[in-house]
């Protein structure tokens, strides 16, 4: 999983921090920074932290082969 963060958009109400610590954390009181590359354990805090995002800045990328959906074979 990647995360981008739109930093010209976010605003550092910092939802996200509460939601997932390990990932997103606050510099400052404006200062977002955040681990572009989390382990997979985090999946579904960063996914909770970005829907909770009030100006939506916060992008989730699926890496190519790690969580791709496998479709299934026809006989």
């Amino acid at each position: 999983m990647r995360v981008v963060v739109d930093l010209s958009r976010c605003e550092g109400y910092a939802q996200c921090a509460f939601l997932a610590p390990e990932v997103f954390r606050m510099h400052g009181e404006e200062a977002l920074m955040y681990d572009p590359n989390p382990d997979d354990t985090q999946r579904d805090l960063v996914l909770r932290a970005a829907a909770a995002c009030p100006v939506q800045a916060i992008l989730v990328d699926w890496l190519q082969g790690q969580d791709a959906p496998v479709e299934a074979s026809a006989p």
